[in-house]
């Protein structure tokens, strides 16, 4: 899922609110390569937990072409794009290495596979559930892998077994 392609670099554009399907879609079809790494997310709507996927950088996605062609006129003009993240006239390059540790840590559909390692101390934000969006601190990891966090409810300390997969690292 790297990208190595000569002269190529990875670039920020900014979305129009609602668009990240259309523009996806939109520079797909022009040839550009995209990345937008989804994570799980649940949120209480009509008083249930729905869980799904968002964007891990809400309103922004990654297109990698060639600036030097200035094919970065035809990203800006994009449908669903607002405009590519500038430095100044012409757009930024983002460093390769953070966006091919970010593809390293999706999976095939580029959703944000949670860290391998959690060690007791760390802090994690647990990411689905009633408990979601909580903040805790990582107790004791069982052979099985499920995980008993320290996260504070009502005032208290509570113990509470979640599953890897739940947690993300603060």
């Amino acid at each position: 899922m790297t990208f190595h392609d000569r002269g190529t670099s990875w670039f920020l554009a900014q979305l129009k609110p609602n668009c990240a399907k259309i523009a996806d879609k939109n520079l797909k079809r022009q040839g550009f390569k995209t990345f937008m790494p989804l994570e799980e997310e649940t949120r209480q709507r009509n008083g249930k937990f729905v869980t799904a996927m968002r964007p891990l950088f809400p309103g922004y996605i990654f297109v990698a072409f060639d600036a030097a062609c200035g094919f970065w006129r035809a990203v800006n003009s994009t449908y669903g794009i607002t405009r590519l993240v500038s430095l100044g006239k012409e757009p930024t390059a983002v460093p390769r290495d953070l966006v091919s540790q970010l593809m390293l840590r999706c999976d095939a559909k580029g959703k944000f596979l949670p860290p391998k390692l959690l060690k007791p101390g760390d802090q994690v934000t647990l990411t689905k559930g009633p408990f979601a969006n909580f903040v805790a601190e990582v107790e004791d990891i069982a052979p099985n892998r499920r995980v008993w966090v320290l996260m504070e409810v009502m005032g208290a300390q509570t113990r509470v077994a979640v599953g890897a997969d739940q947690l993300r690292a603060v």
